[in-house]
């Protein structure tokens, strides 16, 4: 693949990959240590995810507004040290025991996370040809499936080996090699900068809101995006689920005595799933139309999670989650190939930058149930999976509804432009 050729994109790449493999392993780890020092208390479990959730709320006026205004490559390197500075600091809180401070500190860092992947994905966009975004997006579905498979294995290991203290070590090495491959990157200004420099003494909260409203009157202008941001938005509450529920399921249902390394499997079959399902939708992003590699593994998606309510052996479980990996990877790079190809790249940030918030919106709100409900009203896991699927069968009836009609308008206004070009 020529993409390789672009050494700014595989920098990016490794830089991104770089970060979310330690946040995978030191998250990880970190719900294994809540579960053995408080395993009365699940929702602990519960409310650390919610920590890396619910900073989206505070922070997503501005976030794409931020992508947008200011040195794309600098917001997205000084993220990378400021997580580094904050992960120094949880490492020394974990000596205290503080639960509710090293619940702070998590959502600090998880709040300036919101900052770093509309800046990166805003700089990826500019470095590549549009005939390069669905390899693009494939190729990071691909080597997020790596990751997955070895990260939470990695971050299971790293807890029975070196503590919880060494995996958060491995968090703060990974955000330092991201910003260093990050600063290595030699991007022109005209893609740092696609709105011209801005101080943030010419910021102002008037300013912000106005940039950030700009963002959601383009959204709702073009239909065809705002179908895939309200996808996004309903995808959050399977994220949610599927943060917690996979482990409440060894801890509780399937494997009380083995849950650590069963849920390390999980990871593992999940991510085999999507490096497979990632790797034949590259292969065939340009042969394939991307609605039908869109909506058809959405509908298998809701079969497969309402089996997982039925399941009561941890290997056809897993089984099941190959089989959900392998959907869920065309569909994102359906996605991510999408975005890109409509989305103008002077508002790639303010569009990036609803995404997130949606998102972690609906996660939120599912982790927030999940700790209400579970276990206190709600003791049948299986009863969760049922509802997931529910949702999950609803997203695909909605685009099959409303999504041909949508890129039938887009084909036809792309003609009358071809047409007047050509005249």
């Amino acid at each position: 693949m020529d993409i390789f050729k672009n050494r700014n994109f595989v920098k990016l790449f490794f830089a991104a990959l770089a970060s979310q493999m330690g946040s995978t392993v030191g998250n990880m780890a970190f719900a294994f240590y809540l579960l053995e020092h408080f395993s009365s208390k699940p929702y602990y479990a519960t409310i650390a995810e919610l920590m890396y959730s619910l900073p989206t709320v505070f922070v997503f006026v501005i976030v794409g507004v931020v992508a947008d205004r200011f040195d794309r490559k600098k917001v997205a390197e000084n993220c990378d040290w400021i997580r580094a500075i904050m992960t120094a600091c949880l490492f020394f809180a974990l000596f205290t025991n503080s639960i509710p401070l090293i619940f702070f500190i998590l959502f600090l860092r998880s709040a300036v996370t919101k900052f770093f992947y509309p800046a990166e994905s805003s700089l990826v966009q500019a470095i590549l040809r549009k005939d390069q975004y669905a390899q693009a997006s494939g190729l990071n579905q691909v080597l997020f499936s790596i990751f997955l498979v070895f990260g939470v294995g990695l971050g299971a290991l790293a807890y029975r080996t070196v503590g919880i203290h060494g995996a958060v070590l491995v968090d703060l090495i990974s955000f330092v090699l991201s910003a260093l491959l990050i600063r290595s990157c030699k991007i022109p200004k005209s893609a740092r900068l696609p709105n011209g420099r801005v101080s943030w003494k010419g910021l102002h909260i008037s300013s912000a809101v106005s940039d950030f409203l700009e963002g959601i009157r383009y959204i709702l202008h073009n239909r065809l995006l705002s179908l895939i941001i309200f996808g996004f938005f309903i995808f959050g509450f399977v994220q949610g689920s599927f943060a917690v529920l996979p482990l409440f399921t060894m801890k509780y249902e399937l494997a009380p005595n083995s849950y650590e390394m069963y849920s390390s499997l999980f990871a593992i079959f999940l991510g085999a799933g999507l490096l497979v399902g990632s790797t034949v939708s590259t292969f065939f992003a340009k042969k394939i139309k991307p609605f039908p590699m869109f909506v058809t593994p959405i509908f298998l998606t809701s079969i497969f999670v309402f089996l997982l309510g039925f399941v009561d052996e941890v290997e056809f479980y897993l089984s099941i989650i190959f089989l959900i990996g392998m959907c869920i990877g065309p569909v994102n790079v359906a996605i991510g190939g999408w975005i890109p190809n409509i989305v103008h790249p002077k508002l790639m940030g303010r569009v990036s930058g609803w995404i997130d918030p949606l998102m972690m919106f609906a996660q939120s709100a599912t982790l927030l149930c999940i700790a209400l409900l579970f276990p206190n009203i709600i003791r049948n896991i299986d009863l969760l999976y049922y509802g997931m699927a529910l949702i999950i069968l609803f997203v695909f009836f909605f685009y099959m509804i409303l999504m041909p009609k949508y890129l039938n308008e887009k084909r036809h206004r792309l003609g009358k432009n071809t047409i007047k070009s050509v005249l």
